[in-house]
């Protein structure tokens, strides 16, 4: 018996801040490749320290629905969860490459395959050019188009920006847009003088965001001067010292998301059968593409 359990942030303040990781589970509930999908969060119910209880099956698989490696993905989660000797060299990891370490979970005693965090799996790539595609609602956009892969950025967590990095050049390789820039909120560059970076007459922003919150719905539009009041709304695309922004709010609402939590699943091990096919193309239909 396979069991997915997808772990998230969650938000006492912003109750949307875990819709993106309801409609991901459900959407690979229907796929049927899971006996079943629970959902565990840091600041809502269930809690992390709790969900394992809840779940039945021999095969569990725990994917960190987070964007980089760090605080969270190598200590809280392990902790909370209870994994037995844990320790994030068990990942290996140059701070992108955290792949999965199969550990006994203390409480329930069952073996558990912990993943790394959807952030800096490939198949993310994928997903921020989908997240262009979505926005500018042209399954072909990029010629004549900028691309900006947007982050926090901090010097606390230099893989931050690792991630938000590693997309950017990976996109860039593909030549499909014109530019590709990585930009950050608290280190330079800054999303705050994104029309400066760019020779294009069109950009798309990409937040590397997994939900819409403070970040990406008042932050990021009023810094980059969308608006001046996030409350006013702004329109998409808009026109900003002559560039037209195309603003797409945070990569982790897309539905092709799910893509990425069923990757993860795989590279531990998963039986996933037709699933990513099915997510693909569900997600695709979605999306109006």
């Amino acid at each position: 018996m396979q069991s997915l359990v997808i772990v998230a942030h969650g938000s006492h303040l912003n109750p949307g801040s875990s819709a993106p990781t309801y409609d991901h589970a459900d959407t690979i509930r229907a796929t049927g490749a899971f006996d079943e999908v629970k959902t565990g969060f840091w600041k809502e119910e269930p809690h992390f320290r709790e969900v394992l209880r809840t779940v039945e099956g021999d095969e569990i698989y725990v994917v960190p629905l987070f964007v980089s490696e760090g605080y969270f993905t190598e200590q809280v989660i392990p902790r909370e969860l209870r994994l037995d000797g844990w320790d994030v060299s068990e990942w290996d990891s140059d701070g992108l490459s955290a792949d999965q370490a199969t550990l006994v979970a203390e409480d329930i005693d069952h073996e558990v395959h912990y993943c790394g965090p959807v952030g800096t799996h490939r198949a993310m790539t994928d997903v921020i050019v989908r997240r262009a595609e979505s926005v500018t609602g042209d399954p072909d956009v990029g010629e004549g188009f900028g691309l900006a892969v947007v982050g926090h950025g901090t010097e606390r967590n230099e893989n931050s920006a690792k991630a938000i990095e590693y997309h950017a050049d990976r996109i860039a390789e593909r030549d499909r847009f014109d530019e590709v820039k990585a930009l950050y909120m608290d280190e330079d560059p800054e999303v705050d003088d994104l029309p400066d970076y760019f020779e294009s007459d069109d950009v798309v922003l990409v937040p590397l965001f997994i939900a819409d919150g403070y970040h990406t719905q008042e932050d990021i539009p009023e810094d980059v001067g969308l608006c001046e009041d996030h409350t006013e709304g702004y329109d998409v695309p808009t026109e900003v010292d002559g560039t037209r922004i195309w603003y797409a709010g945070a990569v982790g609402t897309e539905p092709l998301m799910a893509d990425v939590i069923l990757e993860r699943a795989a590279d531990a091990g998963a039986d996933l059968g037709t699933a990513l096919d099915d997510v693909r193309e569900t997600t695709r239909v979605a999306t109006g593409d």
